[in-house]
């Protein structure tokens, strides 16, 4: 099975489900690819999204800024868009499972560091819980 997060900067959101995802999935003993890719790619992974998943225990240091060129898009079993503008800008793939998520971007938060960290936690759990949901499904399904 092969997994896709697509949002557009590639910076926060896709990079944290990826390292979640590869994590929870390999944790139920389920087989499964996981990518993340972005629409416009901003070419490097948010400072804080390294931080809060470090916290939950998983290392995204060595991850990177990707386009839809630089997965097997075409390929993927499920896309998963984190983004309103995602969701607009990806190409249809027919045959898919597709699902929208909509989070908000940490990375265009405004405020001081504390509550940045605070709101990067906010929607790394947001996404836990998808992705939680989302192994449960597969496993079911």
């Amino acid at each position: 099975m092969k997994i896709g997060f697509i949002c557009t900067g590639n910076s926060a959101r896709s990079q944290m489900a990826e390292g979640l995802a590869r994590k929870l999935f390999s944790e139920e003993g389920i087989e499964a690819q996981v990518y993340s890719a972005g629409s416009k790619p901003t070419g490097f992974v948010h400072p804080l999204a390294v931080q809060v998943m470090k916290e939950a225990g998983i290392d995204i240091s060595t991850y990177y800024s990707k386009s839809l060129e630089d997965i097997p898009y075409s390929q993927l079993d499920i896309i998963i868009t984190l983004c309103s503008e995602a969701e607009k800008e990806c190409p249809p793939v027919t045959g898919k499972t597709v699902y929208h998520w909509r989070l908000e971007d940490p990375a265009s938060f405004e405020g001081n560091v504390k509550q940045q960290r605070e709101f990067f936690r906010k929607i790394r759990n947001q996404i836990e819980e998808k992705i939680r949901e989302l192994v449960k499904q597969v496993k079911c399904g």
